[in-house]
């Protein structure tokens, strides 16, 4: 029998039962999928279907389907007949997500400086201020989740809606290196900083610095590859 984890326990709690009104199988992935990359389910970690389950109030049915998107991005790994466990953070796939996000995201705010949406820029302000306000508290899920937002905001003003959510399906290994960093002394505050850099140059019309500015911000936290590897080599594969 597979052995549960005290961080599953607490990423899939009975308390946070799934809303009856939307299909489970998509809550239970998102559920699990937050909770690897917030590292409450580390590398490691194994995922009991009967537990989790249980702690759901779902069938098998549900758990299976969301740990077989989950083992497609990558973030599971699958041994037939004997256990599933969250995989280590793959450096490959970081990379190859990094280099799919800038390609996307260079075009995006080149094409959104073009454009001097006076709206959008209003919009980036609001998502920096909940950042800084996250930033000071601490609290770095809601840093993460306000980071995503402004980069979303960036997409669906260029309308490539679509464009983010293939982003997003590839970021599992990245945005788990990304939030190993974020706790870094000062790291926060550099992401903020690179945003408002992003967001006065869309203000400005500045097409060639919005670019630069995107480009130093995503490489970021491969730039730290080697720190963070050292602090963390259990999380990461070899």
């Amino acid at each position: 029998m597979e052995a549960a984890h005290p961080t599953q326990r607490a990423a899939a709690r009975p308390g946070a039962r799934l809303d009856r009104a939307r299909q489970a199988a998509p809550q239970v992935f998102e559920r699990l999928r937050n909770a690897i990359i917030a590292l409450e389910l580390p590398p490691g970690a194994p995922l009991s279907r009967a537990e989790l389950a249980a702690q759901f109030g779902v069938s098998s049915t549900p758990v299976r389907d969301a740990l077989m998107r989950l083992e497609e991005e990558g973030l599971v790994d699958v041994f037939p007949q004997h256990a599933t466990v969250v995989s280590r953070i793959d450096i490959g796939r970081a990379q190859q997500a990094h280099f799919l996000r800038q390609a996307l995201e260079l075009e995006i705010v080149r094409l959104l400086a073009e454009q001097h949406d006076d709206a959008l820029v209003i919009r980036l302000d609001h998502a920096i201020a909940l950042q800084q306000q996250f930033a000071k508290a601490g609290d770095f899920e809601a840093f993460m989740a306000a980071d995503n937002e402004f980069h979303a905001q960036l997409y669906a003003d260029a309308g490539k809606q679509d464009l983010w959510a293939l982003v997003r399906s590839r970021s599992g290994h990245i945005d788990r290196l990304r939030r190993l960093h974020l706790p870094s002394p000062g790291k926060a505050q550099n992401i903020v900083r690179h945003h408002k850099l992003i967001t006065r140059a869309i203000e400005a019309g500045d097409a060639d610095a919005v670019q630069q500015h995107l480009r130093t911000h995503l490489s970021g936290t491969l730039s730290e590859l080697d720190k963070i590897r050292s602090h963390h080599p259990e999380y990461l594969a070899d």
